[in-house]
């Protein structure tokens, strides 16, 4: 870590006495941050070397109360602690009535310490204002439409997994905007119990009763004596995940919680196919269990959210087996410009992220996955820690495919998913809810309802970490392995265009609310729309081919068959009912001239089979000379829109 910032100083040093002008002199050389936005009872310290009783001293006699590290030490992990530096961050508490800008100039003369970081305060990603969802009125008119795949209740009412263009949602609503994962659900995953996925947020009600069959569980914590670290990890009672602000186990209903962490969560693993209430993205169902939700609580109570609590949250989760950290958080858009801005100011996360991507908690990656929101100001670049080269930044759409009116775009912005949006009109000319994200919140907020609507990037990114949950299932399902940086490669590339759909709207209309030009947004939404069925055919190694829902065409079949594709003798296609139905095809598929004719009426995904002679016009045998039979079998995707680059932009 290399020092940054200086704080700046609004006196002449000239008027100052020379041992104040040398605290300065210290604190301007060290320190990496500022002071502004930050907590005024602690500061982060990067040692050299552990405090020994001489600097213990020095820092009683400036005001400081108690040091302790940042970061309890994890038997066996000790090495890895070393490589990433853990082991040198400090967090100083003041005493009571000590003032922050008098005790950071004198701890930083102490030679001990290299850098000061101040205790910064991070910011959700959504103005958390759910809108609770009526479930009298709700059971009533909830449709059955997707009931053929899972049994919950409000399945209907989330566009964001299947989008059937239902106006009652949106008038503008646009058909197939979503994430791709009912085929995926039906045909290939719906998760499993041993991906698990922390939510570094407001504390998860784990026993939500659309939750808690897919919490995380410490089970030597659960099974051991209260107010005792039974699994020695440093952490006492810390059943389905620990409260970071609190210092003790997860909380989810004092006042000034608005259930935002309980929300991601239902959006990453509700759980799927119980008749009850909404669905999530890896929540399990007929194919199998749920992937794991493990709780790691940065805000409570309208506070927390300090840089000291959000490393000790990647670290705990990085220990204690998640593969996903779901990060609906960050700085303000335009604090940091460039990753080196950012990596220099606020070490002490950048270090605990990279120690989490480099543990491996799975069997199918040599690391772990990092998903942050890109932030909500509408600014043309994503906010930090998303922003960062190395971490998965993901922008929000509403239900017309469009880009959100808060989300923020263009550089740092990886990827998008839905995150809804207000001030949509439904068929009958009613602003409502629906346009926005329906998941799980805490009753006890909400006057006994379970589940509401929120809108923001916060809501887009618990979509890309439950694709990536449901991906890591499905590799670890069929054998695969990869590097971080492979499966990286494959999620950020399995995305539908989004420009096409920006380009041909030309403007966008909300009601009551001026929307930014939308060729803003072109070449700005990083690859596009994620989308889960493309991504598990990149797992599977199938290539996957874009058609155009609602007309017949042909698909060029040269790359994979060879430039010699359109004079060989073609066998013949092969289709299972299941994907003939959901296709809706109008005609059997067939070849001609090297090329694949197809008819699609329906937005699904399914995969085909193309069987060709390999070396003459027939099969050889015992009564001639011929070829072999050679088949490829290709992932088809329709969709309402098709790019030229099939999802690259």
């Amino acid at each position: 870590m290399i020092a940054g910032a200086a704080v700046v100083v609004s006196c002449s040093q000239a008027e100052l006495s020379e041992e104040t002008t040398q605290h300065l002199n210290s604190l301007e050389t060290k320190a990496v941050n500022s002071s502004e936005k930050s907590d005024d009872s602690s500061l982060l310290l990067y040692l050299e070397q552990s405090p020994d009783e001489a600097m213990m001293a020095s820092l009683k006699e400036n005001g400081v109360k108690s040091i302790c590290r940042v970061f309890p030490s994890t038997p066996g992990k000790e090495e890895m602690e070393a490589r990433f530096n853990l082991d040198k961050w400090y967090e100083i508490t003041l005493e009571d009535g000590a003032v922050l800008d008098n005790v950071a100039p004198d701890v930083a003369k102490i030679e001990e310490v290299k850098f000061v970081q101040y205790n910064s305060i991070f910011e959700k990603a959504s103005d958390c204002n759910v809108i609770p969802l009526d479930e009298t009125v709700a059971l009533a008119s909830a449709q059955t439409k997707a009931s053929n795949i899972f049994n919950d209740s409000y399945l209907s009412y989330q566009w964001n997994y299947i989008n059937e263009g239902d106006a009652s949602i949106a008038k503008d609503i646009y058909k197939g905007a979503d994430i791709g994962v009912a085929d995926v659900w039906s045909q290939l995953i719906t998760g499993d119990p041993e991906i698990i996925v922390a939510v570094v947020d407001e504390g998860v009600k784990y026993n939500h009763p659309d939750l808690a069959d897919n919490m995380w569980v410490n089970t030597k914590e659960q099974n051991g004596s209260s107010d005792t670290d039974d699994d020695n990890n440093g952490y006492v009672d810390d059943i389905y995940g620990y409260n970071f602000v609190d210092d003790g186990p997860i909380t989810w209903d004092k006042d000034g919680d608005s259930g935002h962490g309980t929300h991601c969560a239902g959006t990453i693993a509700a759980v799927n196919n119980n008749g009850l209430g909404v669905c999530g993205v890896a929540g399990g169902g007929d194919l199998g269990k749920g992937c794991k939700i493990m709780s790691c609580q940065i805000f409570s109570d309208d506070t927390g959210g300090l840089t000291s609590m959000v490393a000790k949250a990647i670290k705990y989760a990085a220990d204690n087996g998640a593969s996903v950290i779901s990060c609906s958080f960050g700085y303000n858009a335009g604090t940091f410009t460039s990753d080196k801005a950012y990596k220099d100011a606020h070490g002490v996360e950048v270090d605990a992220i990279n120690y989490f991507e480099a543990t491996k908690n799975n069997s199918v990656l040599d690391g772990n996955i990092a998903i942050f929101a890109s932030g909500n100001e509408a600014k043309n670049y994503a906010t930090y820690p998303g922003a960062l080269e190395n971490v998965i930044s993901v922008s929000a759409y509403a239900p017309d495919f469009l880009p959100a009116y808060y989300t923020n775009y263009g550089p740092g912005c990886n990827i998008v998913a839905p995150g809804g949006e207000y001030y949509h009109l439904d068929n009958s000319g009613n602003v409502t809810a629906k346009a926005m994200i329906l998941s799980t919140v805490p009753s006890e907020l909400y006057d006994g309802t379970n589940y509401g609507y929120l809108q923001g990037t916060s809501m887009a990114c618990p979509h890309i970490s439950g694709v990536v949950a449901l991906a890591l299932s499905y590799a670890k399902k069929i054998g695969k392995t990869f590097t971080v940086q492979e499966f990286k490669n494959m999620l950020i590339s399995s995305a539908n265009d989004i420009d096409s759909r920006i380009n041909a709207a030309g403007t966008k209309t909300l009601s009551g609310h001026n929307f930014p030009t939308l060729s803003n947004y072109y070449h700005e939404m990083g690859t596009g729309g994620i989308d889960t069925w493309d991504l598990m055919m990149k797992i599977e190694g199938i290539p996957s081919i874009i058609i155009e829902t609602g007309r017949k065409q042909y698909v060029d079949i040269s790359s994979y068959f060879g430039s010699a594709s359109t004079s060989l003798t073609y066998l013949g296609v092969e289709i299972d009912d299941a994907t003939y139905e959901n296709l809706g095809l109008q005609e059997d598929p067939y070849i001609q001239y090297g090329r694949l004719y197809i008819h699609p009426t329906k937005i699904a995904s399914g995969k085909i089979t193309i069987k060709v002679v390999g070396g003459g016009n027939a099969i050889g045998g015992d009564d001639a000379i011929g070829g072999m039979e050679v088949s490829q079998t290709i992932s088809v995707v329709s969709r309402s829109f098709k790019s030229t680059t099939q999802g690259w932009l």
